[in-house]
């Protein structure tokens, strides 16, 4: 698969900022992406499906759907997640920590597992998971998120693992790992803005569009030697 090829991709979390940005660029390169989220992305020139991805239910009828209407699924990219509000561990709520869970892990297996049913049937694909610097590079601070930090650590040993199980049966299987990113679920935290920024040696956020163009990298051509790779891009915070 390579930019402008026609590929056939589907993007979890599609109506999200990084998800949207990701759907965007790859429509933008010449490919037919479908959207799956709980809400309708704003942007034009995708076919979206509504999804749950805690349901895998859910999940396997849209695939099934996707399947029938394009005859393939070349690309994944698995944007799906949550961020709870910051919370002190002794304090966190079952609940919280089992929806943070079941959308950023138990979610992203069951859409990797959906779709890369259909690759093995094919004999080729590209799978590539959002995941974060959170997961296995840094404890983030001052905010307390021990729910979305072991969601993410398990995502990227989860992406490792598929990358190993799939490499010689012709799927790739590689993480996106973004620090901050300019997106709206950025905003419920601005009171934090300057604190990461000045503890982020490039002194900004990510753009979305920089991690999809860091996603359309790994889901093409150029990246065929990548297996289980986890690209980190986090302007530095991680480095002191």
């Amino acid at each position: 698969m390579a930019s402008g090829s026609g590929s056939v991709v589907v993007v979890t979390g599609g109506a999200g900022g990084v998800g949207q940005a990701v759907s965007d660029w790859l429509t933008a390169a010449g490919n037919r992406v479908f959207a799956l989220d709980r809400r309708e992305p704003s942007s034009r020139g995708l076919e979206f499906l509504p999804v749950d991805v805690q349901d895998r239910a859910s999940v396997d009828a849209a695939v099934a759907r996707i399947v029938e209407r394009a005859g393939r699924i070349d690309g994944l990219v698995v944007a799906a997640g949550v961020s709870e509000e910051p919370t002190p561990a002794e304090e966190m709520s079952p609940e919280v920590w089992q929806r943070t869970i079941a959308v950023n892990l138990t979610g992203a297996f069951h859409s990797c597992q959906s779709v890369g049913r259909v690759m093995l049937d094919q004999g080729s694909g590209r799978i590539v998971t959002i995941a974060s610097m959170s997961g296995a590079h840094v404890v983030n601070v001052p905010q307390q998120q021990v729910a979305y930090n072991a969601s993410k650590a398990g995502l990227v040993a989860m992406t490792k693992s598929l990358a190993y199980e799939w490499a010689d049966r012709g799927i790739r299987v590689n993480a996106v790992s973004p620090g901050y990113v300019d997106t709206p679920l950025l905003l419920s935290k601005a009171y934090l803005h300057d604190q990461w920024k000045a503890a982020t040696p490039m002194k900004r956020f990510a753009e979305p569009r920089e991690v999809a163009a860091a996603v359309g990298w790994l889901l093409s051509d150029e990246a065929a030697f990548c297996c289980g790779t986890e690209l980190l891009m986090d302007g530095g915070y991680s480095l002191p």
